[in-house]
C-alpha cells in the first residue's frame, strides 16, 4: 500500500516519507479499513514534530482520524461489519499505523457506521473534534435546559461543541470568537449569539446575554488566556471544562471566586478518557448525524504524497476546520 512515514521527529518537510508499506492484516478484535479520508489534528503535527512526545516508535504513519470502508476482520470481530461505511478514531494512539495510507487495522471498537448522506471526507473530521467536544458538552451530564457558552466557537471543537449542545437541549448556547469568519462559522453552528472575547464588555455582554443567570457549562479552548473571565460569567454551580491551554499552561486559578460560586473544573483529554464515555461519543454523535444536516468544515484537502503540506496548513494556525489528506479516491 502507499503511505507516509517518519523515523525521526522534526519539520513535516524534512522527516515525512512517502512509499510502499506491507497492507496491515488485523488482529484479533481488529478490522482493516480502506481509508478514503483521512483528517489531520494538531496534536498529530505535535507527535511528528516532538513537541511534547517522544519518537514511540522506530516507525510511525501519522493521523489519528479517518473514514472509509471495512473490507477485513480480524478474528471474533461480528462478520456483519464487513462492507460497513466507518469514521474512526484513536488509529494512531497507543499504536504506530495512522490513517496516512491506503489502509489501516484498528480495534472494532474504534470505529462507527458513517450514514449513508456523510461523505467520506466530512467523515474523517469527526474523530477528535467531534469526540472531544462531546466529552466537552456532556462530562458533567445533560445539557437540557442549560445555558452553554463555547469559547473558540469557530474552532473545530467549538463549532462541533455548538451543534451538539443544540442537539442536547441547551435552553441557550452562546460562543466566543475573535470575529470575523470565526464569528460566522459560531453562528452558522446553531449559537444565538457571539461575543468578541478580547473586548472589554465581552463579560458584561455575556451575562445580558444569559439575563444575568451566566453559562451553566463552559466549553473552554484556552484555560491560561481565558481564566479570568470566568469568575464573572459563570453560574452559580456551574461547570468549565477545558481542552487547551495555550495562553498558559500552568495558569494560577482563582480558587476563592470558583470555590463561592461552587464551581466545577475539569479537564478532558480524548486518549485517557474513560471507555464508556467515548463510547456514549461515538453513540451519540452518530445518532446526531443521522437526525439532520450538519456542518462540517474542510480548511483543506490534500492528496496523500502532500501530507506533509497539509501538516504544515495545521501548524500555520488560522485554519477554518479539518485538513483533509485523501489516500484513496473511492
Amino acid at each position: 500500500m502507499r503511505a507516509i512515514w517518519y523515523e525521526r521527529t522534526g519539520p513535516a518537510a524534512e522527516v515525512l516519507m512517502q512509499g510502499e508499506r506491507p497492507v496491515p492484516q488485523p488482529g484479533p478484535g481488529e478490522v482493516r479499513v480502506r481509508l478514503l479520508a483521512s483528517g489531520v489534528n494538531p496534536a498529530d503535527c505535535n507527535r511528528r514534530a516532538g513537541r511534547g512526545y517522544p519518537m514511540e516508535w522506530p516507525l510511525v504513519i501519522p493521523n489519528s482520524d479517518g473514514a472509509g470502508l471495512v473490507e477485513a476482520l480480524g478474528e471474533g470481530v461480528a462478520p456483519e461489519l464487513l462492507g460497513r461505511r466507518v469514521w474512526l478514531y484513536n488509529a494512531q494512539r497507543g499504536r504506530p499505523f495512522g490513517t496516512a495510507a491506503e489502509f489501516t487495522c484498528v480495534p472494532a471498537e474504534n470505529i462507527s457506521d458513517l450514514p449513508e448522506e456523510v461523505d467520506f471526507e466530512a467523515g474523517a473530521c469527526l474523530g477528535i473534534p467531534a469526540m472531544t467536544a462531546h466529552r466537552c458538552v456532556f462530562a458533567d451530564g445533560p445539557v437540557q435546559g442549560l445555558r452553554v457558552l463555547v469559547s473558540g466557537g469557530g474552532g473545530a471543537v467549538g463549532n462541533y461543541a455548538i451543534q451538539l449542545a443544540r442537539w442536547g437541549g441547551a435552553a441557550q448556547v452562546l460562543a466566543t470568537t475573535s470575529g470575523g469568519w470565526k464569528s460566522e462559522d459560531a453562528l452558522a453552528a446553531g449559537a444565538e449569539s457571539v461575543i468578541d472575547y478580547r473586548q472589554p464588555d465581552a463579560a458584561p455582554r455575556i451575562m445580558d446575554a444569559t439575563g444575568g443567570h451566566g453559562a451553566d457549562r463552559i466549553v473552554e479552548v484556552d484555560v491560561g488566556g481565558n481564566i479570568a473571565l470566568w469568575p464573572a460569567v459563570v453560574a452559580l454551580n456551574g461547570s468549565v471544562i477545558g481542552y487547551a491551554s495555550k495562553g498558559e499552561a500552568s495558569p494560577r486559578i482563582p480558587f476563592a471566586a470558583l470555590m463561592r460560586r461552587n464551581v466545577n473544573l475539569r479537564s478532558v483529554l480524548l486518549n485517557s478518557a474513560p471507555a464508556a464515555a467515548r463510547r456514549q461519543a461515538q453513540a451519540d454523535i452518530t445518532r446526531w448525524l443521522r437526525e439532520g444536516r450538519r456542518l462540517h468544515r474542510i480548511a483543506g484537502r490534500f492528496p496523500l504524497g502532500a501530507t506533509a503540506a497539509a501538516h504544515a496548513l495545521v501548524e500555520a494556525g488560522g485554519k477554518r476546520g479539518t485538513v483533509v489528506v485523501v489516500p484513496t479516491e473511492a
